[in-house]
């Protein structure tokens, strides 16, 4: 039996994670293919699929194949679709329409948030997209550009529709904040009814204000209350109304318009703050522009974005937006990236030196120096640009539809309120309807029974618990987005804040990634110049990470130094390097290199230079040319700038333990954990050890992940939360990480999570004063201590 692993969003391109429904039906029909003994997602790796077959009954090329056959047939019966529409009033709006769709056959999935993206999975075997459209459109949700048309068989929705918007709609005659301006109404008339009340309390004219009060409070209120009923739902909405209208029958005009006007006042900040936020996001599709300059050998002309194809060269002016993701090929400029990565400084860009191989490099794997996003802004330099993406695959085009995506996912907190409000509202109705009947049990006339009912009816209604959670959820993602944070979803963005460890994948998160020139010791009479320009001269002809770090390292050391070339250099495995210098032969390599050549132990007073080195978790090197050992020079993998401070702030914000994975020996993990202060480093780990470490940490508590999302995948995913470092412009970390950092700065981490423990805190705060009031109105209602 052998394995073959394919990718999974090769098979199934469209879908939006390893968890969708499709991801299995795929696995089941390879399963279904003779001679595949098994099938299933790569342990550690959700993005891919392990195969096992026998070879005597189907070939590789036949696994592949048929895989791609069924993810194809899968893609085109299962469709999903993002849109962002318009018509989204609050979440029990959202709610309602996901309740509505998911009772039509064929309809599999349905997630509609608050800021107006609507997720949707069909089986077009039963339902097609022009009926879906009809039913959004129905429920009175706005396609944006030309999508606005009903297909030929839904006259009868477009008419039900026209009577729903007749009687729920309303209009936004005032514009989007038509119900703010309502409430404020509402509360200067209920105001002037106060003041003339106070000179006379019998009087018609405080009872006009009053009337006209709750007429501005209770419009949208009553539209939103009887939409429900008719649906056959009685909610927060419709407690409100009966409550304010029992109020009124009991002559208490001031306190029903009281009533009406500051929830209609609640509802109307809701609003105010879901279009805020909402604005924040769809801010973010008008980063790009629409036009692009196209050079075509000596001349340069337009053509729209969308059109624009890899492989062209797109002119970019000074100070105007960057059109497309790209490979600076001419000129060099300073970007300002804030609008992708959340970076506050302008960062360098040059052109790419090699371009006769320019065909050859992946986008990904370039330096940040080369690169360029769509919708970042170019500086005082005008850059020729190579497309590297088409406009619906850059990183904005990705990062604005994760985003929508996002908020569709509702976090833990949500999920809970929104169970709750299913069965606490009509539990609250059949409550206070018993109330009124006790008159008939207790000596009191109608009036005080139907009153307490009332009071308890007005006490019972936790409006807090509706709004708090979606409200807060949608802010807090729009809020990262700005600065370069992508959290995809409130349950990311809730388990953040209750972090308790944090995992960090060493090389390339907590230290540069690249390796520095860190010190060069002279040996006896030989002087640092001459050790540094030897260690040039033999390392400056290999492509070695650290043979590159030594010869940069020392240019800056000695800006005008002359190094003579040496030739024939000739690497020795696992020993180091040697060539021909000035005459000589020279070495640089490790202590076995130099007892090889020399053949006799490493003298004392130099080894010892080595050992500290080596204790303080740097790589040393020998020199030896013509039979004399001319020092010693070290090379490190440097922590970050802001590592110290970050893991200190991260410390402040209430993470107990700090932990660092490293594939490196104990020694190097020690010395960067010492250097940084992390607590507990764990140095010699292969991926797998990794995973295990872990798996182990999420016992103890609710553990993040931290790593480039490709190398580290396996233990991310085992992590409460994955965080991806420098996401802009790779496919893979966006995907793999429920927090994509989309800069290369950990100093976004405290940001990321002292954001999400405001959105706990506020979410909490909401609900526990709900709850509380409830908990303590109820009771002295019914007692009598309400009046």
């Amino acid at each position: 039996m052998q394995k073959a692993v394919i990718d999974l969003p090769v098979l199934l391109p469209d879908i939006p994670d390893e968890k969708d429904r499709c991801v299995q039906r795929l696995l089941q029909r390879l399963k279904e293919q003779k001679g595949v003994d098994e099938v299933h997602l790569l342990d550690g790796d959700p993005v891919k699929v392990c195969v096992h077959y026998q070879p005597a009954i189907i070939t590789l090329k036949q696994v592949h194949h048929r895989a791609s056959q069924s993810g194809a047939k899968l893609m085109h019966r299962y469709i999903h679709k993002l849109w962002h529409l318009k018509g989204v009033r609050h979440a029990r709006h959202a709610r309602s329409i996901e309740k509505y769709l998911l009772e039509k056959e064929g309809i599999l999935e349905a997630e509609v948030s608050t800021g107006g993206n609507v997720r949707m999975e069909w089986d077009s075997d039963i339902i097609v997209e022009t009926q879906i459209k009809d039913l959004l459109r129905k429920k009175k949700l706005r396609f944006p550009g030309g999508e606005a048309k009903w297909s030929d068989d839904s006259i009868k929705d477009r008419e039900e529709a026209i009577a729903e918007e007749s009687s729920t709609q309303g209009g936004d005659f005032l514009g989007e904040n038509t119900e703010l301006y309502f409430a404020l109404g509402s509360g200067l008339c209920w105001l002037a009814g106060i003041l003339i009340s106070a000179f006379n309390e019998t009087s018609i004219l405080s009872r006009f204000f009053f009337g006209f009060s709750m007429l501005w409070g209770g419009y949208f209120t009553a539209l939103e209350a009887f939409s429900a009923m008719r649906k056959g739902r009685f909610e927060i909405d419709f407690l409100m109304f009966v409550a304010a209208l029992g109020a009124v029958v009991l002559g208490r005009w001031g306190e029903a318009a009281l009533l009406l006007f500051l929830f209609s006042l609640g509802h109307a900040l809701e609003h105010y703050a879901m279009n805020k936020a909402r604005k924040s996001i769809s801010a973010l599709s008008d980063l790009a522009p629409d036009i692009a300059l196209i050079k075509n050998g000596d001349s340069v002309h337009e053509k729209p974005v969308e059109d624009v194809l890899r492989g062209e060269i797109a002119v970019v002016k000074p100070n105007t937006k960057i059109p497309v993701d790209g490979i600076v090929v001419e000129g060099s400029t300073s970007v300002n990236q804030a609008a992708i990565t959340g970076e506050s400084v302008p960062v360098h860009k040059e052109a790419y030196p090699d371009l006769t191989h320019i065909d050859e490099v992946g986008f990904e794997e370039l330096e940040s120096k080369y690169r360029v996003f769509a919708g970042t802004i170019n500086g005082s330099k005008a850059i020729e640009v190579r497309v590297a993406k088409l406009a619906t695959h850059s990183t904005l085009s990705r990062l604005v539809k994760l985003v929508q995506e996002a908020e569709t996912q509702k976090s833990p907190t949500q999920h809970l309120a929104d169970r709750f409000e299913k069965y606490y509202v009509p539990g609250v109705l059949i409550f206070v309807c018993l109330l009124m009947l006790a008159f008939l049990f207790i000596d009191e006339p109608f009036r005080d029974s139907f009153y307490r009912a009332m009071a308890v009816l007005i006490a019972a209604s936790p409006c807090a618990l509706a709004i708090s959670t979606p409200s807060a959820v949608l802010a807090g993602v729009a809020r990262a987005a700005r600065d370069g944070v992508l959290v995809k979803g409130g349950r990311p963005l809730e388990d953040l804040g209750a972090l308790t460890i944090m995992a960090f994948d060493k090389t390339g998160t907590l230290t540069t990634g690249s390796p520095v020139l860190t010190d060069a010791v002279p040996y006896r009479d030989v002087t640092r110049n001459e050790l540094i320009e030897a260690s040039i001269a033999v390392e400056s002809l290999s492509d070695h990470p650290l043979a590159k770090a030594i010869v940069e390292g020392g240019k800056k050391w000695i800006p005008d130094i002359e190094v003579e070339t040496a030739v024939n250099v000739q690497s020795l495995t696992a020993r180091g390097v040697r060539a021909e210098w000035k005459g000589g032969t020279i070495y640089a390599g490790n202590r076995r290199l130099m007892e090889e050549v020399t053949g006799k132990p490493l003298p004392e007073d130099l080894d010892d230079v080595m050992s500290g080195f080596e204790h303080d978790g740097q790589t040393a090197m020998i020199i030896y040319f013509k039979e004399n050992y001319l020092g010693v020079i070290a090379v490190m993998d440097v922590a970050r700038a802001e590592a110290a401070q970050t893991l200190s702030d991260l410390k402040g914000l209430g993470v107990e333990r700090m932990v660092m994975l490293t594939g490196d020996h104990q020694k190097v993990a020690d010395a960067v954990a010492k250097s940084i202060g992390i607590d507990h480093p764990r140095g010699n780990l292969l991926p797998e050890d990794k995973v295990s470490v872990i798996e182990d940490l999420t016992k103890e508590g609710k553990v993040a992940m931290i790593g480039d999302g490709v190398n580290d995948a396996p233990a991310m995913a085992r992590s409460t939360v994955s965080i991806a470092m420098g996401a802009a412009g790779s496919d893979v970390a966006l995907e793999t990480a429920d927090i994509a950092l989309m800069s290369d700065q950990l100093d976004k981490l405290p940001f990321a999570m002292g954001l999400s423990r405001n959105a706990r805190r506020i979410i909490k705060q909401n609900i526990w004063i709900s709850l509380g009031m409830v908990a303590l109105l109820v009771p002295l209602t019914l007692f009598g201590a309400a009046n």
